[in-house]
C-alpha cells in the first residue's frame, strides 16, 4: 500500500499536479467518497492534508462516514474543480485510523485547515490509484489523462 510519498517518487509530475488541485483554495478541499453498510456510495466535502509524505484526513468520531471506514476502508477523493478549466484529480484507496498522539499533531502542525478537534478521528489514506484529466480548455472533451497504480496491488 503506497504512501504519499511513493506516489510522489512514482509520478512525480502527477502528484505535483494533484497537489496543486487539492490546495488551489488554501487548505486542501475535495470529495470523499466512502461505502456505505447497505454497499452504496456516501460523498461528502472534507479537507484533505498531505504533509509528512502522507494523505491524512480527519472525520468526525460517530458519523456514518467515519462508521463506513472503520468497517470498510475504501474511499476515493476527488479534488475541487479548476474555477478556470475542467481540470480533475482523483485518488482511490484504503483509509486506516491512526491512534498515535504524536502523528496527529505532525498533522495538525501540517495544515492550515480547521481539523483536528477532540471529536475527530485521523486517518490515513493509502494510495492505490491517482487519476489526472488534464482539459485543453472549459468544456473542451475528451482531456488528457495521466494514471498511476501502486505496482504492488
Amino acid at each position: 500500500m503506497a504512501t504519499w510519498s511513493a506516489f510522489e517518487a512514482a509520478a512525480p509530475e502527477l502528484a505535483e499536479a494533484g497537489h496543486r488541485l487539492l490546495y488551489q483554495f488554501g487548505p486542501g478541499l475535495g470529495y470523499l467518497a466512502t461505502v456505505r453498510k447497505d454497499g452504496g456510495p456516501r460523498v461528502h466535502p472534507f479537507c484533505p492534508i498531505v504533509t509528512d509524505g502522507e494523505l491524512w484526513a480527519f472525520i468526525v468520531r460517530g458519523s456514518p462516514k467515519c462508521f463506513d471506514l472503520d468497517r470498510d476502508g475504501r474511499y476515493a477523493l476527488h479534488a475541487f474543480p479548476s474555477p478556470e478549466k475542467d481540470d480533475e484529480f482523483a485518488v482511490t484507496g484504503t483509509a486506516v485510523r491512526v491512534r498515535d498522539p504524536d502523528a496527529r499533531d505532525r498533522v495538525i502542525a501540517g495544515t492550515s485547515a480547521q481539523v483536528g478537534e477532540e471529536n475527530e478521528e485521523l486517518y490515513r489514506l493509502e494510495v492505490h490509484t491517482a487519476l489526472l484529466a488534464i482539459y485543453e480548455a472549459r468544456g473542451v472533451f475528451p482531456p488528457a489523462y495521466a494514471r498511476w497504480r501502486d505496482p504492488s496491488i
